[in-house]
């Protein structure tokens, strides 16, 4: 379980390539700190299984549904990732409830800078487009943030100076691929209000 809280802007150090997978070499002192094998560390909003660390970097394998998923496949050496352990039990919940189970990718379609904040406008596939409100929460490469307008295709975000520096999101441009998870609660929602859930409450 994790927030949306990005703790450090990391960096992809080595990929390679597998039958149907990938291992990634990743570098994040913070995230690494008292990590071990087995333990959980979300990379760009994708949860993944720490192999080996050591030195301030980690391992992870990425299997081939993941990569199909997820916008990982596009990472290279030097590719600047968000980094996030999961929520230590008895922590503050600062964003909202995330998995890192990524639904989808999406596409930054524009960016709007103003003064001390920037609007980005992000194209989402349309099956996702029905669990996102505005005003709800939606995970964006792994960052926890509030949306701002809805479209049939598309959102927006409104970034803080704070994120933008210490988040992939400040560097990525138009063009540039993005994982999404919607807010797993509509999900079960969507689920209990389904035919199952009215046969089921008679």
């Amino acid at each position: 379980m994790f927030t949306g809280i990005v703790e450090e802007l990391g960096e992809v150090v080595a990929v390679e390539e597998l039958p149907d997978a990938s291992r990634f070499r990743l570098r994040g002192p913070l995230v690494t700190e008292g990590a071990r094998h087995g333990d959980s560390i979300a990379v760009n909003g994708v949860c993944l299984t720490v192999v080996e660390t050591g030195d301030g970097e980690f391992t992870a394998d990425v299997m081939a549904e993941t990569l199909k998923r997820s916008s990982l496949g596009a990472l290279e050496p030097g590719s600047p990732v968000n980094l996030e352990r999961p929520m230590a039990v008895g922590g503050r919940l600062g964003g909202h409830i995330v998995q890192g189970h990524v639904d989808g990718t999406g596409t930054i379609q524009e960016r709007t800078p103003s003064e001390h904040w920037e609007l980005v406008r992000v194209g989402l596939p349309a099956p996702l487009a029905r669990y996102v409100v505005e005003k709800g929460s939606i995970t964006v490469d792994g960052v926890s943030l509030t949306v701002v307008e809805v479209g049939d295709d598309w959102f927006t975000i409104s970034l803080i100076p704070t994120t933008l520096a210490l988040t992939t999101l400040g560097h990525k441009q138009p063009g540039a691929p993005v994982n999404l998870e919607v807010d797993v609660i509509a999900k079960y929602v969507e689920r209990l209000l389904g035919t199952d859930g009215r046969e089921n409450a008679r």
